[in-house]
């Protein structure tokens, strides 16, 4: 099997969950922690249940949209105004909305399902390079839980047992949980392969996933010294011989190339067969899909309640490849009248032409990287389209970025070339070489723009550059509600508030 969808959810309770007196009755055929954690059959199953937490509503629908439509690349116009005014327009007066919060409560979710593993699997006998790679897995993932609740919440409580209902945990710092996300990742790069040779591990963590994520995690604290090693170990080291650009931008985001040269960690999806409906029903037994694209297309096939600001399309376009041509990110990355650039009588909208959906002068854009409109004319809450997290293009560009912070620019120009040539545009370093620091930084950004538009980086982008703020309302409008010292981090529930008095929401809110 090419994904790891054998989900097994052993999730006994997650303490940050409330629950109804009423309905806590033990099930005698659920397995208890007192029978279970028994042997490696067992502990694989565990670690297994970690990664469905990928398939759960809160993580593969919501988050990605609060990373893109946060940033100034994208808005919320959806009828719903509460997700609205969340998703890009900076006003939550709901500190308990349901798509915000889900996300919350499904990382806590994931970090419970780590923590059983965590907890249990070191006393299990069995063969122990198996123990160890299962346990760099749960610390992965477990870092990457609080990785995302650090740069989205910052001040957060840091549980690092099984929880229980009555636990009550503090807030820690952001630092104190990147220092968390920092050994929990370095623990993962000791453990985990740097590759699996059986494909039914295809998609599972590894040493080059744990590198790349630890980088992100030094450099979102300016910590541009200790990011070098890892990047290292990616691009000059031993992942250099595993890990490459594909020939073909587009192959990164269609369902027929997943898992390709280019992918350092991307979550698995897949059509369950046993699944007859569609629907937007909550099976988190059987639901092994995303509902992203469901959310993110285009009016008349999704909700699109997720767009592309188009300030970004003329980013594309302010330079030609070596042979004349247009961007070829460009049209993988967006859909608009313009996909083809022949204009929207030729553009491909499921099926249909763009001016027989939505006419010649429509100036609407959506974002194309998660949607299903190269194999499909429609779009539905299963898709099995994987969602590619980390990319090597990516990794490039992260190094370039360390290289120039550690003063190291000269070097630094050929991973940014790399990209570049990829896409068919002329070598930086023969059309704007010589560059200083901090125009380099600047070229840099452009660079991560075009190349990972629409993928979710590009909030913490910002954020470690130090460029959030109103002044990104010249190119989106909802960063005028924006106040520093506060949307930075998102509120703390309210209900966990409530419950828990050891916490402490976030400034501002």
């Amino acid at each position: 099997m090419k994904k790891i969808i054998k989900y097994t959810c052993v999730a006994i309770t997650v303490g940050l969950l409330g629950c109804d007196p009423n309905l806590d009755i033990i099930n005698p055929n659920q397995p208890t922690i007192e029978v279970f954690w028994q042997n490696a059959s067992d502990a694989e199953q565990g670690v297994n249940a970690i990664y469905s937490t990928f398939a759960r509503g809160g993580f593969s629908r919501w988050m990605p949209m609060l990373y893109i439509t946060r940033s100034d690349e994208g808005y919320s116009g959806s009828p719903w105004s509460d997700l609205a005014n969340a998703m890009g327009g900076f006003i939550q007066p709901d500190y308990n909305f349901g798509p915000v919060t889900d996300v919350w409560r499904d990382c806590y979710i994931g970090v419970f399902r780590a923590n059983q593993v965590i907890d249990n699997v070191p006393a299990i006998e069995m063969d122990v390079n198996l123990k160890n790679r299962l346990l760099g897995e749960a610390y992965f993932l477990r870092g990457y839980f609080y990785y995302n609740l650090a740069l989205l919440w910052g001040n957060v409580p840091l549980m690092l047992e099984a929880s229980n209902p009555t636990d009550l945990p503090p807030t820690s710092t952001q630092q104190q949980v990147w220092a968390q996300v920092e050994a929990d990742l370095r623990q993962a790069v000791d453990w985990l392969p740097a590759t699996y040779p059986n494909s039914n591990d295809l998609g599972r963590a590894s040493k080059g996933a744990a590198q790349a994520l630890l980088a992100k995690v030094y450099m979102q604290q300016l910590k541009y010294a200790e990011a070098v090693a890892p990047l290292q170990w990616l691009v000059e080291g031993e992942g250099a011989g595993i890990y490459n650009l594909v020939t073909n931008y587009h192959d990164n985001f269609r369902i027929n190339s997943e898992n390709n040269v280019e992918s350092v960690f991307e979550w698995q999806f897949a059509l369950n067969p046993t699944e007859i409906t569609d629907d937007d029903v909550t099976t988190p037994n059987h639901n092994y899909g995303t509902s992203i694209s469901q959310f993110l297309a285009p009016p008349g096939i999704g909700w699109s309640d997720a767009e592309a600001r188009t300030w970004t399309i003329a980013e594309f376009l302010r330079e030609t490849t070596v042979t004349g041509g247009r961007d070829p990110r460009l049209p993988a990355t967006y859909l608009y009248a313009f996909t083809d650039e022949r204009g929207p009588a030729f553009t491909n909208v499921y099926g249909q032409t763009f001016a027989q959906r939505y006419g010649a002068e429509n100036n609407r854009a959506w974002f194309r990287k998660f949607l299903n409109d190269h194999w499909r004319n429609e779009e539905g809450y299963r898709s099995p389209n994987n969602y590619r997290y980390i990319r090597y293009a990516d990794v490039l560009l992260m190094y370039a970025e360390v290289l120039n912070a550690n003063g190291s620019t000269d070097q630094a120009y050929a991973h940014v070339d790399r990209v570049r040539q990829r896409a068919g545009l002329p070598a930086l370093s023969t059309v704007r070489p010589n560059l200083s620091q901090s125009a380099f930084l600047e070229q840099l950004k452009h660079e991560r723009l075009l190349e990972l538009a629409g993928e979710g980086h590009r909030w913490g982008d910002l954020a470690r550059w130090g460029d959030l703020g109103p002044a990104l309302a010249n190119r989106d409008p909802g960063f005028a509600n924006f106040q520093v010292g506060k949307h930075e981090f998102l509120p703390i529930p309210q209900r966990d508030l409530d419950i828990n008095r050891n916490l402490i929401q976030n400034p501002g809110w």
